[in-house]
């Protein structure tokens, strides 16, 4: 058997020896960079996420329970063990529906698997380096796990980040820990046969929750593994492992392919409106013709939408009643768009979501999918009773790899999430100490400036 096809007949033990073997000097440094982005934009998210009835609730109910209190919960003051903490700072991550997305799987992964890495970090001293780079192949390991069993998987009705996000947290987990190649790959079978999560379950608190167990199900994977708890050598690729019970013919290659020299965490992109991300591209088309033309809704005879297939999968909600519901739906969020000319989370609030104006409108929003549009593409027609129309093609929208949000829009969106949790000078320590994560003696510092002084 040559060596590429043992290594996708091992694909588990192949993944687990990478990421033991991996090493921080390893990594390109353009590479370093990217995580280091998604790390600000976690924590940012979480921030912002930290007082959302999601997490309340799941704090109300699981507090009670905890262990040694030995983990914050970002934004706040709170202290629990830290599978809670893991499970409540996944929770606030996703909760404002604003996290990192990895295009080509729509996983989450920064948000699950830094969780997982900080309530370690706070538990036993950790150096930034070590830190940052457990989280670079915790978001490497979800996403090729991703990319394994995509788009089957996702149309399924898996919701991926839940799932392959398992691994990731583990991965990273298990890095921190110190696992070996054996233990490792029992970590990545414990995360296995734990992966869940639904899509019937968008626009309702089980959406957060999902990458909150995935953050605290890694973690107790990797935790479970370092003391010799057992699983399956082979839980990717085996007849009943993940792959092939949760994908329809897996591409397992894409554990091995290119794995140590290229990094899927250079693919990954930041949202820019706090929704579902395969809706951005016709918020930018809406934003953009209503800044550079005076737009009455009431003139408006209809808005035009061609999208790709998923955007109507995913966010088709005509009438949504909630805030979640809202943030999944294209109808909503393009009428919002013409109307307020941005999109925040205001305009996902009840009041907007009610809005009369608002309501109209959406009634006007027609949507129709082709195939041959892409994830990061729309196209855009207001037509008015006149008889008069606008039209603006969506080549990429902002935020996708080919329009990146800058550092410095990565920067200006955490300062905005984070503006009513902590002071001033706890935000922009929080910032430099992400830039310079790989300086940082200890990474704890993180969680301490990110809970230290909050509301």
């Amino acid at each position: 058997m040559s060596q590429v096809a043992n290594e996708t007949a091992q694909v588990t033990r192949t993944l687990a020896r990478f990421i033991v073997e991996s090493r921080p000097g390893d990594i390109p440094d353009a590479v370093i960079h990217e995580a280091q982005r998604a790390l600000l934009h976690w924590i940012g998210c979480s921030l912002g996420g930290s007082r959302h009835e999601a997490l309340e609730c799941a704090l109300a109910t699981f507090s009670e329970f905890s262990g040694p209190r030995e983990a914050g919960i970002i934004g706040r003051k709170e202290r629990v063990d830290i599978l809670l903490a893991a499970l409540m700072n996944g929770i606030s991550g996703d909760a404002l529906g604003f996290s990192d997305t990895h295009l080509k799987t729509v996983i989450h992964a920064g948000g699950v698997v830094g969780p997982a890495v900080l309530a370690l970090a706070e538990r036993t001293p950790v150096s930034g380096r070590d830190f940052l780079h457990a989280f670079l192949l915790g978001i490497e390991v979800a996403c090729r796990v991703g990319l394994v069993v995509y788009p089957w998987h996702y149309a399924r009705g898996w919701h991926i980040t839940g799932t392959a996000g398992t691994f990731g947290a583990a991965a990273a987990a298990g890095k921190l820990l110190g696992l070996d190649e054996q233990r490792m790959t029992w970590a990545l079978g414990i995360a296995a046969t734990q992966a869940a999560g639904l899509r019937e379950m968008f626009g309702t608190m089980c959406k957060n929750l999902h990458g909150g167990r995935a953050a605290q199900n890694g973690l107790s994977a990797a935790l479970l593994a370092q003391k010799g708890f057992t699983s399956s050598n082979h839980a990717l690729e085996a007849p009943r492992g993940f792959a092939n019970v949760m994908g329809d013919a897996p591409n397992l290659a894409a554990i091995t392919d290119g794995l140590g020299t290229t990094f899927e965490v250079s693919q990954n992109t930041y949202k820019p409106f706090p929704c579902g991300v395969v809706i951005h591209p016709v918020i930018d088309g809406c934003i953009t013709l209503k800044a550079a033309n005076s737009i009455a809704a009431a003139d408006v005879r209809s808005v035009v939408l061609r999208v790709n297939p998923l955007v109507l999968e995913l966010c088709g909600r005509k009438t949504p009643a909630t805030t979640p519901e809202a943030k999944l739906s294209v109808y909503h969020s393009a009428a919002a768009a013409l109307i307020k000319g941005r999109i925040t989370e205001q305009e996902y609030a009840m009041s907007c979501v009610s809005d009369a104006e608002v309501v109209a409108l959406r009634g006007k929003v027609v949507a129709t999918t082709d195939a041959a549009i892409r994830g990061d593409e729309a196209d855009v027609v207001i037509e008015f009773a006149d008889g008069k129309s606008l039209h603006h093609h969506v080549d990429y929208a902002v935020g996708s790899t080919q329009r990146p949000m800058s550092d410095a829009d990565i920067e200006t969106k955490f300062r905005g999430l984070a503006a009513s949790i902590l002071p001033a000078t706890a935000i922009t320590q929080l910032i430099e100490n992400c830039w310079n994560i790989t300086k940082v003696g200890d990474a704890a510092v993180l969680a301490k400036l990110a809970t230290a002084r909050s509301i």
